[in-house]
């Protein structure tokens, strides 16, 4: 079967998906979310807005949804409301996973020209990994270090997480060199990312991972160093956190 999904208008489209939505939204469960997520003013989503669905609920509406033409999960992305905006992405994930090289480009850039509306962690650690890492993986280029280096909170954490396939791939040279870019960045939602990063390079090569540790424990930030030695030892993690900035 081919997969001419570019410019094609589907049979189910965004309205009925929309209306799809509406029907499992939770106004309830909405308000936990918005809590959870860090809405509030002067915090990192300020302003996002959630209608209540969970993620098994979200991945649901995309498999239903999976063949919606580009164009259509294009606007979808570009919801105010973040469960519209997960569903358009969890769709780009499986057209990416399922299409050709050329509709592959285009999820990619897609992807890239609205890195402004993939703006919380939860958008960016479940399609980073599997869209602009994968892609990056074969078609090498030196993005990965631009978006490290971006003023976009959001473009800052795609880097890291889109280094994760690398990971899985028992690659870690991309993943060390972003992590030595965001080694002193300042936000905490960095510091974890790489420092889970950090912490899967050790579970394939430990010897990698203590060698990053050691060379920049003096600057490393201590919440990226917890989480980069989570899975070590009781001993170990207590002595990494006593020589932390010593």
């Amino acid at each position: 079967m081919g997969y001419q999904f570019v410019l094609e208008i589907q049979d189910m489209g965004i309205r009925t998906l929309k209306k799809d939505i509406t029907i499992k939204a939770n106004a309830q469960r909405a308000t936990l979310l918005q809590r959870y997520f860090k809405t509030g003013k002067g915090e990192y989503a300020e302003g996002d807005i959630f209608l209540g669905l969970t993620v098994p609920q979200c991945r649901q509406i995309a498999n239903k949804y999976r063949d919606l033409a580009i164009t259509e999960s294009k606007t979808l992305l570009q919801s105010k409301y973040h469960e519209e905006r997960l569903i358009a992405l969890l769709i780009l994930v499986d057209q990416f996973s399922r299409y050709d090289n050329k509709n592959n480009k285009l999820i990619f850039d897609t992807y890239l020209s609205l890195t402004n509306f993939i703006n919380n962690w939860d958008l960016v650690d479940l399609t980073a990994p599997k869209i602009i890492g994968k892609y990056l993986f074969t078609n090498k280029s030196d993005l990965l270090f631009k978006l490290a280096a971006s003023d976009n909170l959001w473009e800052r954490r795609i880097a890291v997480l889109a280094t994760f396939y690398f990971i899985q791939q028992n690659s870690f040279i991309e993943a060390l060199q972003v992590a030595k870019i965001l080694v002193n960045d300042k936000h905490d939602l960095i510091h974890k990312a790489v420092g889970w990063m950090l912490r899967e390079i050790g579970k394939r090569d430990l010897l990698t991972e203590e060698k990053f540790l050691k060379k920049y424990l003096k600057v490393i930030p201590r919440t990226m160093l917890r989480y980069a030695i989570e899975k070590f030892p009781e001993e170990k993690r207590r002595q990494y956190l006593m020589k932390v900035h010593a």
